[in-house]
């Protein structure tokens, strides 16, 4: 059994070049890979695509790359919480594909699959729907959607093997196991890392075989993006 396992964050990053397309797993700020995000910090990199359901917050998460404008084009679901995202768009410093959510789940698992394209009934009859293909299946409209992968994917999980075998946990498994098999080269962090073998096959979300490098990660601040207390 291969022993993926790198020492840390700043490690598994080491050949990310600039201009390369990231795919970043997580949900608002579920599941985001912070310590791979923290070593791309500190490489002196531009130009990138970062595909992500969200784009941070402007103090944390992708949106820390943002601010030190390493990101040239951002493909996302929601960006609702970064102001400086607003800010680099509306100033076209930024390039934006926004898509709905189910639509860059699917283009996202599409790529890992291996299945240049698809048609789907979301954005039809809207600005979505501008220079792509439509057909009608059965009296219904459909536009075609193409696949999306990645030079680079980062992902984080509960609990994964030194062979890359990954289980997720609660909201964080979200766009996460998607993008582990879309990515060319696929790094994870886990909270808890143990020897091959001891993680129950019937539990395992992404196989190994989806996974180049993986390592134990530390500090996670696991940030709630919106915290909403009832009155009483």
């Amino acid at each position: 059994m291969i022993n993926k396992t790198v020492a840390d964050a700043k490690v598994a990053v080491a050949d990310v070049f600039s201009d390369s397309v990231l795919m970043l797993g997580g949900f608002g700020l579920s599941g985001i890979p912070e310590n791979c995000i923290q070593a791309l910090l500190e490489k002196d990199l531009s130009g990138l695509t970062c595909i992500s359901n969200n784009a941070g917050v402007d103090d944390f998460g992708i949106g820390l790359m943002l601010k030190k404008k390493m990101v040239k084009k951002m493909i996302s679901s929601y960006v609702g919480e970064n102001a400086e995202f607003e800010r680099q768009l509306l100033s076209g410093e930024l390039e934006v594909e926004l898509i709905p959510q189910g639509t860059l789940a699917e283009r996202v698992r599409a790529g890992g699959a291996g299945i240049p394209a698809f048609f789907t009934p979301a954005g039809v009859g809207t600005e979505v729907a501008d220079g792509k293909e439509i057909r009608e299946f059965e009296g219904k409209l459909y536009l075609l959607e193409r696949w999306l992968k990645a030079d680079f994917a980062f992902v984080k999980a509960w609990k994964g093997d030194t062979a890359g075998n990954l289980i997720f946990k609660g909201t964080a498994r979200n766009f996460n196991p998607m993008m582990a098999a879309a990515g060319r080269i696929t790094i994870a962090e886990v909270e808890e890392l143990v020897p091959a073998g001891e993680l129950d096959p019937n539990a395992i979300h992404t196989p190994g075989i989806y996974v180049q490098r993986i390592f134990q990660g530390k500090d996670y601040e696991k940030r709630i993006e919106q915290r909403t207390v009832s009155k009483r």
